[in-house]
């Protein structure tokens, strides 16, 4: 009979224990980077559902390909009336939401 030595934890107990609780300095950073991560993977797809290469979707928003190319890889570096263009070519609705003293402001843009 054989026995399993390995303990089954949740992604949230891995990442507390390895970024840090939620609320601290480290884990909010990390949260951020996630999130960044996800806008740009979230052009990347909207692009390919409409079948259009980074090439086309760069001519539509007026910007080279290779900055279509760091926005859906890293949009850390990309100004924001950028992203809003890429979206808006891809006749994507953009919403955010923004907290000011624990009260929640959507903003439609």
């Amino acid at each position: 009979m054989s026995t399993n030595k390995f303990k089954t934890v949740s992604l949230d107990q891995m990442i507390d224990k390895h970024i840090g609780k939620p609320g601290t300095e480290r884990r909010e950073a990390f949260e951020n980077e996630l999130r960044i991560d996800l806008l740009g993977n979230a052009i990347k797809q909207a692009r390919k559902e409409r079948n259009l290469t980074q090439e086309e979707l760069g001519t539509l928003v007026g910007v080279q390909k290779a900055q279509i190319c760091k926005i859906e890889n890293s949009v850390k570096n990309a100004r924001f009336e950028t992203i809003l263009k890429v979206f808006d070519a891809l006749g994507a609705k953009v919403n955010f939401n923004v907290e000011l003293n624990n009260n929640k402001l959507p903003i439609k843009i």
